[in-house]
């Protein structure tokens, strides 16, 4: 799945002195090494500029400290993404790269050609944003070529959930959009719950708008989507996220919630109460339980390449 890049002019315009351009060939100095591939601080700066500019945050010295963790450990999981896919014989046709491009060009209401130029011109280098989209796309083909095979969904997974609303008819269920940062070392702990508060501020202010910051920072189903969760019965969430849910009105954002797995901010779109009518059919039940599973499953695939491979941090966490 392909995310959303939306960038303004003025936005991207205000980036011309965001960050150090990149350094020459032969002076480029190495911000982390995974197995055989070395990530560059030029990749980490590009990668910076990215992600201020598409999820409309301040430039400020204090936010790209904050991400700077953040992005690392994306550029990271990039790199262990494309590796997989080398092991697989999996490749990305450059064709694929450009019509992805061109699609999120076509968001922004301007030709291919002319939004390259307009990052350009904001300090942001195209090619960073094609490598992320190509690691969206190599990964995706991963997932279906390794992975999908192994997710199955029974009659009686089907019947269970079904039965599972019914008995819940009456109550309340909500219509949910999630940003989830994970923290997988102790270590990232401060850094994480710092990153997670910042982004409530920029969202509860206004300042950013929630779906964008999930597009680029949520490590959950649904992020590419702005983070949409469906809708989810009172009670199927961990019970930190859901009491969290019955204090936050509609169209509003949580303060982040810790969880045993890391940080969430959640976002209340919409709720109903629990009727006959609107229990999902047996086909979008399959949908939505074989999503849920592929998500856990890529997700720990991911732990699992990261948990064998030799990466060196050398800008540290």
């Amino acid at each position: 799945m392909i995310r959303s890049f939306l960038l303004s002019l003025a936005l991207i315009a205000a980036f011309m002195t965001v960050l150090p351009q990149s350094g020459s060939a032969g002076t480029e100095r190495i911000a982390a090494v995974v197995n055989e591939d070395a990530i560059t601080v030029s990749d980490v700066n590009d990668r910076l500029r990215l992600i201020i500019g598409s999820a409309g945050l301040p430039n400020s010295n204090e936010i790209r400290e904050k991400l700077k963790p953040q992005v690392m450990s994306a550029l990271i999981e990039e790199r262990l993404k494309f590796q997989e896919a080398r092991r697989l014989d999996i490749i990305v046709e450059q064709e694929e790269i450009d019509q992805a491009f061109a699609s999120i060009a076509a968001q922004n209401n301007i030709p291919a050609d002319k939004f390259a130029a307009m990052l350009k011109g904001g300090g942001i280098n195209p090619d960073t944003m094609k490598k992320q989209l190509e690691s969206q796309i190599i990964w995706s083909k991963v997932v279906q070529q390794l992975l999908r095979p192994r997710v199955l969904v029974s009659d009686a997974d089907i019947d269970s959930f079904i039965e599972r609303l019914q008995q819940s008819t009456g109550k309340k269920e909500y219509l949910v959009a999630e940003i989830f940062l994970p923290v997988e070392q102790p270590s990232e702990e401060n850094n994480v719950k710092q990153l997670a508060s910042k982004l409530v501020g920029q969202i509860k202010s206004g300042k950013a708008p929630f779906y964008k910051l999930a597009q680029q920072f949520s490590k959950s189903a649904g992020s590419a989507q702005g983070g949409d969760m469906g809708w989810v019965q009172q009670g199927q969430l961990p019970e930190e996220l859901d009491q969290a849910l019955l204090s936050v009105e509609k169209n509003q954002t949580s303060n982040a919630i810790r969880s045993l797995s890391g940080y969430h901010i959640l976002f209340l779109r919409d709720y109903r109460i629990i009727s006959d009518e609107n229990i999902p059919s047996r086909d979008e039940i399959t949908s939505r339980l074989g999503t849920e599973r592929l998500e856990r499953l890529q997700r720990r695939h991911l732990l699992d390449l990261k948990s064998t491979a030799f990466i060196e941090n050398r800008a540290g966490s």
